[in-house]
């Protein structure tokens, strides 16, 4: 693997922000992966390239696992489920446990914390309705403004929530109003 340095900055940094270190490189046996991680703070979000001689066997299968939505591992009556995450509309916390009710009404224990959830999942698609809640934003089918210092949210299926207040200000930045 190669680190370069942002574009005009002096030298490389770690990927933990920390001290500089210098170039780090990896393995150069025929047919390896090479990696090139160039650090630029003018970014505004992850961007991947991938350089390719032609295409081939591993390209292929280097770009499906890139597309591929992470996969969660939820339980119910004691099987494990993997389901994508698109297919859950809202993950809360009951019982002392975290619950995701999928489309269709099912319903799963989740072995993550709701923070933990939250820094997994794309923040664009699930946004945090409640201390107790997240909401896929995907699956919402409509929102209720008049309630006084709430949003009432309507899921798909005719599931209801609320937007508690400490969070109100924030769906209506989401909302532009």
């Amino acid at each position: 693997m190669t680190v370069r340095p942002p574009s005009g900055a002096d030298g490389p940094r770690a990927l933990d922000g920390g001290a500089r270190f210098g170039y780090t490189e990896g393995r150069e046996e025929a047919g390896a992966l090479k990696i090139d991680v160039t650090l630029d703070p003018a970014l505004e979000e992850l961007l991947v390239k991938v350089l390719s001689p032609g295409e081939t066997e591993e390209l292929r299968a280097l770009l499906a696992r890139l597309e591929e939505p992470e996969r969660l591992t939820l339980f119910r009556e004691g099987t494990a489920v993997p389901l994508d995450p698109g297919e859950v509309l809202r993950f809360y916390g009951e019982d002392k446990e975290v619950r995701a009710q999928a489309l269709g009404g099912a319903v799963y224990t989740v072995r993550l914390r709701l923070y933990e959830l939250e820094e997994r999942l794309d923040r664009r698609t699930f946004v945090r309705v409640s201390h107790s809640e997240i909401v896929n934003w995907k699956r919402v089918t409509a929102l209720d403004l008049s309630l006084s210092g709430t949003i009432r949210v309507t899921l798909e299926g005719g599931v209801v929530t609320y937007v508690s207040r400490r969070y109100v200000k924030k769906i209506k930045e989401v909302l532009g109003i």
